[in-house]
């Protein structure tokens, strides 16, 4: 029974599906990783730490009612647990095991020492890099594709005749509206906020040398031929500690968690075993 709930809750909780729903190589996914999950759970209900482990009433009846909504009616709920070989009371009772592994779980991960703000800023000092809004650009484009070197000639001198008749962000919205073969013609040729390396590389280097307002040589991608025009640009900035303490409080702290579960759980198995925290 218990194979059959883990089977059920793990199908919802990887595909969003029920189990019946899912393709071969999915269910063969949520196969391997049940019958891991199995062998852990059986190894921590087996453990000293879980003899005392009560759970609640009402926190058992809310996750029941949990599972139920999850279906569309009563007939499709039950359908689906008999189908795992669970009875209502069967449901019960696994659902009620699960539960006290979540509990004893988060026992051990309560018991790690809070992360301080020190901590946090010693993190923030030996990663700036992950604190640091790269440089982006607002950019449009027109773009016009060619089948043959004949037609390629052609998009080339239009583009390049067009590229100075377009004095401003209005201008440019209207050629592209007319001219552009991209399907953001329809918003004035508007790609957006752009990063670094989100465009095709031959685009990329001259797109982030432009000054708002500029509009760029006729350029070549692998789909066709493009003029570039700067928008706006957002220079680098690198965010303050206070403005991401709480974030790295919290990165910190789910980290020391997690640790503080794998490596109990590694205990019950033996220091060799490769295990994954639910």
């Amino acid at each position: 029974m218990q194979h059959g709930y883990l089977e059920l809750k793990l199908s919802w909780e990887l595909f969003q599906k029920a189990p019946e729903m899912l393709s071969e190589p999915e269910f063969a996914r949520l196969a391997k990783v049940a019958a891991r999950q199995s062998t852990i759970e059986q190894q921590i209900l087996a453990s000293p730490e879980a003899v005392n482990v009560i759970v609640p009433g009402t926190t058992l009846a809310t996750r029941i009612g949990e599972i139920r909504a999850r279906y569309q009616d009563e007939d499709d709920f039950l359908k689906d647990m008999a189908r795992v070989g669970l009875s209502e009371e069967g449901l019960r009772r696994t659902v009620e095991l699960d539960l006290r592994i979540e509990a004893l779980l988060e026992k051990i991960a309560s018991a790690v020492p809070p992360v301080s703000s020190v901590d946090a800023e010693i993190y923030y000092r030996l990663h700036p890099e992950a604190f640091t809004q790269p440089e982006s650009r607002r950019l449009r484009h027109i773009l016009m594709t060619f089948n043959n070197s004949k037609e390629k000639a052609k998009v080339l001198a239009q583009l390049d005749s067009l590229r100075s008749t377009l004095e401003n962000a209005k201008k440019f919205g209207e050629a592209a509206l007319r001219y552009s073969q991209c399907p953001t013609a329809m918003n004035g040729g508007e790609l957006g906020v752009v990063k670094r390396q989100q465009l095709y590389p031959a685009l990329d280097d001259t797109a982030f040398s432009l000054s708002p307002g500029e509009i760029s040589e006729v350029l070549e991608s692998p789909i066709g031929l493009h003029i570039l025009r700067c928008d706006e640009i957002s220079p680098s900035v690198s965010l303050k500690f206070s403005e991401v303490e709480a974030k790295i409080i919290e990165r910190l702290t789910d980290k020391r968690r997690n640790e503080a579960q794998r490596n109990w759980i590694k205990d019950l198995f033996g220091k060799d075993q490769t295990v994954a925290v639910r």
